[in-house]
């Protein structure tokens, strides 16, 4: 049902009112990986109380 996945968590604070698109760039700037090959990523808000996904 479930399958393993990699989680990738960005150090620091991100803009949260990014779109997927710009996320997704940060994916590929930062951790120089392609955003649609089944991993997760997270980032976080200056304020740390919310977490976006991707």
């Amino acid at each position: 049902m479930f399958t393993e996945s990699q989680v990738y968590v960005a150090v620091g604070v991100t803009d949260l009112r990014k779109s997927i698109n710009g996320l997704g760039l940060l994916v590929e700037e930062q951790f120089a990986l392609n955003l649609f090959d089944g991993r997760l990523f997270a980032f976080c808000n200056r304020r740390r109380d919310l977490v976006k996904i991707v």
